[in-house]
C-alpha cells in the first residue's frame, strides 16, 4: 500500500505464473513431453522383485492420474535378466536331455542309464540347497555353472557303471561281485578326480574384488555339485549297480548299439597304436608338444581381451555436446533432428531425449542425450539388427551433424561401474598448479586417440572456454554511496537468476515463490542500467551501472578432482571389430608417449576393473595349478607323477584358445573361469589313466606296458564321459538371444578345450607318465643310496 492508501498489486508491476523451477532442461519420449523417473536398486535387492513391485504400485497410482496422462516402462533391466535366465534354463534342459541320450547310447540299457541319470537331480538339488544356505541369488553365473555341471556330475557314475559292466562281461561276475571289484579299483580315482576339481576352485573362490565375487559363485556351485556327484558315485551308484544290472542283458545288442561298440573297440585299438607310436617316437612327440605350447602363446596374444562381454541389452546411449555457451533453446532443435531419424529406424521401439544434460558431462545447456530402446530381440533378429549394427548406423548419421560432438555407448556390463562399455580414465595434474598444461595434454591425447583405428568417439567433458560475464564492482564508489557489497551481489542474483521469497500451498502441494527480472531485461550485459540498489545512507535507488561494469570472459564450466588431484576425464569406445582390451592397450601407448612427467593418469569404472582383473586371472590360474599339483603330490607320494597328470592341461587350453579365436570371441572373465575349470576337467581324464597305470606298475608291470594297458582300458570311460560333457555344453555353444555372449564365451572355451584334451591330451599322458615315472624311480634310488651311505658313514 502507498502512503495515500492506494494499493499496488503484483500483477501491476510483474508477471505472475505457475511454472517450472527451471527451464534449462527439456525431456521428451518419442517426441512428446515426458517426466522420467529412474529407479535404482538398493544393495541386496532383487531386480525381478523390484520390477514387479514398481508395476504393481503404478497400477494403483495411475487411478488418480488426470485425463490424458499415462505412464510407460520404457526400459526395464529386469526383462534382460529374466530373458537371460530363461535362456539358460532352456539350455539346462537341453543339456540334460542330450547327456541322458548320450549315456543311453553308450550304456545301451535303460537300467544302466538310470544309474548315472539319478546323479543329476541329486547333485543339482543338493547344489540349490547349498546355494540357498550360502545366500546366493539365482543368476546367470551360477546357472551357467549348473549347465556345465550337467556333463560333469554323470562322469563318476558312468565310470562306475562302465567298469561294473566290463567285469560282468569279461570276468563272468554277478552284479554284486562286479560292483565290489569295480569300487575297489575306482574309489581312489573317483575321490582324486573330484578333489582335483575342488582344488582348482579353492584359490579362485578367495580372490578379492569384483573378479572374486564373479568367480566365487561359479566356483562354489561347481565344487558343491561335483562333490555331491562323487558321494553319489561312491554310495548310490554301486547300490543301484548291484540291484539293477543283470548278466543276461550283457551281450544282447541291436545294430545301433553294436555299431557304437564296434566304433569304441576299434577306437581303443587305434588309440593304443597311437600311444605306442608316441612312446616309440618320444622325442618327436615332445617336439610337437613344445610347438603346441608356442601356438598357445601366439593364440593368447591374438585373442582380443576384455573384462566382461558386451551383451545386447536392447538399448544404448547417445551423449551430445554443442559448442561451449550454447543455450538449451539451441540444443533442443539439434536433438529433435536426431530424434526424428532414430524414431524412423525399424529396430527402435522408444527414444527418450533430454536437452540440458547428459551422462558424461552432467548438467549444461549445451549438452543433450538420447536413450534409445530397441525392440525385443525376437522382433529384430530377422533383419540382423543387433545393437552393434544399430549403433553403427546412428553413429554414421550423427557424424553429419557439424554442430555437435557425439559419443555413443552401451550400458556398462556391470551396472554402476562406469558410464558405458568403453574406456574411461582421468588425467591428473600432479603438481596442482598446471591447469593449462592439463588442458593441453587432454587435447593432445584426444586428437591422437581419434586418429587410431582401434578407438572411436574419444572425448572429454571438460569445457575450458565456456563464455561467462565478469562483474567488476567499484568497491570505493559503493562504499561512498553507502551500499554494502552483499546488497549488490544479492540484487544481481535476484535480477539475473532468481531469489526464493517464501512458500505457499496449492492443490495439496507446496510451491516456492521465486522472483527474477523479465528475460528481456536480463538478456544483455547493458541490462545493468535497469537494475537498482537502495543506499543505506540516503535511501535513494542507485543504478547498478554506476557501481559495476561487466566484461566478457571465458573459463571452465567446472573443475573436477580425483584422489585430490585436478583432473580431466576422457572416455571413448572401441571401434567396431576391436575389444576393450585393444582400446586400453592403444590408449596406454598414447598416454605413455604423450604425457609429460607432471601429468599422470588413472583408469576408472569398468576399465579399472579390467586392468586389475588381468593380473588377478593370472594369479588365479597359477594358484589353481599349484593347488592341484600339491594335492596330487600328496595323493601319489611323488613330486614327478603329478606333472604327468597336469601336462594334459596345455592341450585343453590350446583347444579353448583355438575355438574362441575361430569364433571371434574375446578373452574375458567368463573365458578365464572356463580355462580354470578346464584344468580340472582335463586332469580328471588324465587321472583315470595315471591312477590305473600306477596300480599296474606297483603290481610289477613295466612303465611302458602299464601305460599302454591303462590307456586302452580307460579309453572307453574317458570317451563316454568326454562326449557326454561336450554334447552337454553344445546348446550353450549354439545359444542366441539375450545374454548369449557370456554363454558362448564360457561354453566355447570348454567345448574346444575338452575336444583337444580328449583327443590329443590323452595321447601324451602315457608318454609323460613313462618319462616322469622312470625319473621318479631314479630319484628315489638316488635318495635311497644317499641315505644308506650316510647311515654307513654314521656307523663307521
Amino acid at each position: 500500500a502507498n502512503k495515500d492508501g492506494s494499493m499496488i498489486r503484483m500483477r501491476d508491476i510483474a508477471r505472475v505464473e505457475l511454472g517450472a523451477k527451471a527451464y534449462t532442461r527439456d525431456s521428451r519420449l518419442d517426441g512428446a513431453p515426458a517426466a522420467v523417473l529412474s529407479i535404482y536398486l538398493l544393495p541386496g535387492a532383487n531386480a525381478l522383485e523390484v520390477s514387479a513391485a514398481v508395476r504393481e504400485k503404478m497400477a494403483v497410482v495411475e487411478k488418480n492420474f488426470p485425463e490424458g496422462l499415462d505412464w510407460l516402462v520404457v526400459y526395464d533391466s529386469a526383462e534382460f535378466i529374466q530373458q537371460s535366465i530363461t535362456e539358460v534354463i532352456i539350455t539346462l534342459i537341453e543339456a540334460l536331455l542330450l547327456v541322458m541320450l548320450v549315456v543311453y547310447l553308450f550304456l545301451q540299457n535303460w537300467r544302466t542309464t538310470l544309474i548315472p541319470s539319478l546323479a543329476v537331480p541329486v547333485s543339482v538339488v543338493g547344489t540349490f540347497i547349498a546355494m540357498l544356505l550360502l545366500g546366493f541369488t539365482l543368476n546367470t553365473v551360477n546357472l551357467l555353472a549348473l549347465v556345465l555341471v550337467i556333463g560333469i556330475v554323470v562322469d563318476d557314475a558312468i565310470v562306475v557303471v562302465e567298469n561294473v559292466e566290463r567285469l560282468m562281461a569279461e570276468e563272468a561276475m554277478e552284479a554284486r561281485e562286479a560292483t565290489i571289484q569295480a569300487m575297489s579299483e575306482l574309489s581312489g580315482a573317483l575321490v582324486a578326480t573330484s578333489l582335483v576339481l575342488a582344488a582348482v576352485f579353492v584359490p579362485v573362490a578367495m580372490l578379492p574384488g569384483i573378479t572374486g565375487i564373479l568367480y566365487r559363485e561359479f566356483a562354489v556351485t561347481i565344487t558343491v555339485a561335483v562333490l555331491l556327484s562323487t558321494i553319489v558315485a561312491l554310495t548310490l551308484s554301486p547300490a543301484l549297480c548291484a540291484i539293477l544290472m543283470k548278466r543276461e542283458a550283457v551281450g544282447k545288442k541291436n545294430w545301433l548299439f553294436q555299431k557304437i561298440d564296434d566304433i569304441l573297440d576299434k577306437g581303443a585299438e587305434k588309440f593304443g597304436t597311437l600311444v605306442g607310436l608316441t612312446l616309440r617316437f618320444s622325442g618327436r612327440t615332445l617336439l610337437l608338444f613344445a610347438l603346441m605350447l608356442g601356438l598357445c602363446w601366439l593364440l593368447f596374444n591374438k585373442v582380443p581381451a576384455s573384462f566382461m562381454p558386451i551383451e545386447d541389452k536392447g538399448m544404448f546411449f547417445v551423449d551430445m555436446e554443442l559448442h561451449d555457451g550454447s543455450t538449451v533453446n539451441r540444443t533442443k532443435p539439434v536433438i529433435a533432428r536426431a530424434e526424428r531419424f532414430v524414431m524412423n529406424h525399424p529396430a527402435v521401439a522408444h527414444v527418450f531425449t533430454l536437452a540440458g544434460e547428459n551422462r558424461r558431462s552432467g548438467a549444461n545447456e549445451a549438452n543433450g542425450q538420447m536413450e534409445i530402446i530397441l525392440k525385443p530381440w525376437e522382433l529384430r533378429k530377422g533383419g540382423g539388427y543387433t545393437v552393434t549394427k544399430v549403433i553403427d548406423e546412428v553413429r554414421q548419421e550423427l557424424a553429419t551433424y557439424p554442430e555437435i560432438v557425439v559419443q555413443v555407448s552401451q550400458p556398462p556390463a556391470i551396472a554402476g561401474l562406469g558410464l558405458g562399455s568403453g574406456v574411461d580414465l582421468v588425467l591428473q595434474d600432479r603438481t596442482g598448479t598446471n591447469w593449462e598444461g592439463l588442458l593441453e595434454a587432454t587435447d593432445e591425447v584426444i586428437q591422437k586417440a581419434n586418429l587410431r583405428r582401434e578407438l572411436t568417439g574419444v572425448a572429454s567433458p571438460v569445457k575450458p572456454e565456456t563464455p561467462e560475464l565478469f562483474l567488476d564492482v567499484d568497491r570505493a564508489e559503493a562504499k561512498a554511496l553507502g551500499i554494502p557489497l552483499k546488497d549488490i551481489y544479492g540484487s544481481m542474483r535476484t535480477f539475473t537468476g532468481s531469489a526464493v521469497i517464501n512458500d505457499f500451498n496449492l492443490y495439496g502441494r507446496v510451491y516456492r515463490v521465486r522472483v527474477q527480472a523479465e528475460a528481456e531485461f536480463r538478456a544483455r550485459p547493458d541490462a545493468l542500467q535497469y537494475f537498482y540498489v537502495r543506499s543505506e545512507t540516503t535511501g535513494a535507488m542507485v543504478p547498478m551501472s554506476v557501481l559495476a561494469s561487466i566484461d566478457y570472459s571465458t573459463g571452465p564450466a567446472a573443475i573436477d578432482h580425483y584422489n585430490m588431484f585436478t583432473t580431466a576425464k576422457i572416455s571413448g569406445d572401441p571401434e567396431l571389430g576391436y575389444s576393450t582390451g585393444d582400446a586400453i592397450t592403444t590408449m596406454r601407448e598414447i598416454l605413455d608417449e604423450t604425457l609429460p612427467p607432471t601429468i599422470g593418469y588413472e583408469w576408472t569404472g569398468l576399465t579399472q576393473q579390467e586392468v586389475q582383473s588381468g593380473g588377478e586371472a593370472a594369479v588365479a590360474m597359477l594358484l589353481a595349478v599349484l593347488f592341484v599339483y600339491l594335492f596330487l603330490c600328496a595323493l601319489y607320494e611323488s613330486w614327478t607323477i603329478p606333472i604327468a597328470v597336469l601336462l594334459i592341461a596345455p592341450t585343453g587350453i590350446f583347444g579353448a584358445l583355438l575355438m574362441v579365436y575361430l569364433r571371434g570371441l574375446e578373452n574375458n572373465i567368463f573365458f578365464q573361469v572356463a580355462i580354470i575349470a578346464l584344468v580340472g576337467m582335463a586332469a580328471k581324464n588324465s587321472i583315470l589313466i595315471v591312477e590305473f597305470a600306477k596300480q599296474l606298475v606297483e603290481e610289477g608291470m613295466s612303465f611302458k606296458d602299464a601305460a599302454l594297458k591303462s590307456a586302452k582300458m580307460r579309453f572307453r570311460p574317458i570317451m563316454m564321459t568326454a562326449v557326454s560333457f561336450i554334447l552337454g555344453v553344445l546348446p550353450l555353444v549354439l545359444s542366441t538371444g539375450p545374454g548369449a555372449v557370456a554363454r558362448q564365451s564360457i561354453s566355447t572355451a570348454v567345448f574346444g578345450g575338452m575336444i583337444l584334451a580328449t583327443t590329443l591330451g590323452i595321447l601324451v599322458v602315457p608318454l609323460f607318465f613313462v618319462l616322469l615315472g622312470k625319473l621318479d624311480r631314479r630319484l628315489a634310488k638316488h635318495v635311497s643310496h644317499d641315505t644308506k651311505s650316510e647311515a654307513i658313514g654314521d656307523a663307521l
